[in-house]
């Protein structure tokens, strides 16, 4: 499932269909208040969201886990590891990784303004999916647990046929692609230099949800827009989508969400 050949020619397309160098910048989409409705500027189409340390808080000692069991260095991205071991070795390496994923799943926390935002997209009929570096069993037990009332489709995870994980954008263009909407009408939230890497490459905005491990991404040129809470993005969407400029700025991406 992490080993899958004929995604090469995906992820090939994926980035000649992607065209993040003619998406401007600062990036705009009008408001979803209608009563601030601008003409002039592109509707937003929908919106992609990550999940661990996205909608739930970030439980990143799973990754410190992981990379104990596969005694591989922290710099070492763990999904990129197991595609690259021998056929033999990838079911036994795959199986340790979940295993800490199934124990983590079971102390998901949602994060704050989280049930709040969902709730206004819903009511201002904004398409939502997720696209993820989890498996699935840890995302419809978080959605289970708390989201069961809204709907999110499609969900890209890193066993969905096909698809190539983040930093890859072919998740977010498979979304775009599926809603028949182009990657420039969406928004790509998450916590990861993954997230804003998929998203900038794919075309979409992106809005990084800032935590105690991450600011260092603020000013990394993929990044758009920083938030410290889900529900900020309420006002944010009411008044107008508006991404800042920011420095030309790198970083590195980490662990497998």
């Amino acid at each position: 499932m992490l080993s899958r050949p004929q995604t090469r020619c995906l992820s090939s397309l994926a980035r000649t269909m992607a065209s993040p160098n003619n998406s401007p910048r600062p990036r705009r989409f009008a408001p979803l208040r209608p009563e601030n409705h601008a003409s002039d500027v592109p509707p937003l189409r929908g919106i992609v969201f990550d999940v661990d340390g996205t909608l739930c808080l970030p439980q990143n000692y799973m990754f410190t886990e992981m990379r104990k069991a596969l005694s591989i260095s922290p710099k070492v991205d763990i999904l990129h590891h197991i595609t690259h071991l021998p056929p033999a070795s990838r079911p036994e390496a795959i199986e340790k990784i979940k295993a800490i994923e199934r124990t983590a799943m079971l102390h998901q926390q949602p994060q704050p303004g989280l049930v709040a935002l969902m709730d206004y997209l819903e009511e201002r009929g904004v398409r939502r999916a997720l696209c993820t570096r989890n498996f699935e069993t840890p995302v419809q037990t978080l959605l289970d647990n708390h989201l069961p009332t809204h709907l999110f489709l499609p969900i890209i995870t890193r066993e969905t046929p096909g698809i190539i994980p983040k930093p890859d954008p072919a998740g977010i263009l498979h979304i775009a692609s599926e809603w028949g909407v182009p990657a420039e009408g969406l928004i790509m939230v998450g916590d990861s230099i993954d997230d804003m890497t998929a998203g900038h490459t794919a075309g979409a905005a992106t809005v990084l949800l800032v935590n105690d491990h991450n600011g260092h991404l603020k000013d990394h040129r993929h990044t758009d827009l920083c938030i410290e809470r889900l529900d900020e993005l309420i006002g944010v969407l009411d008044g107008g989508f508006v991404g800042e400029t920011t420095p030309d700025v790198d970083g590195e991406g980490e662990g497998v969400e």
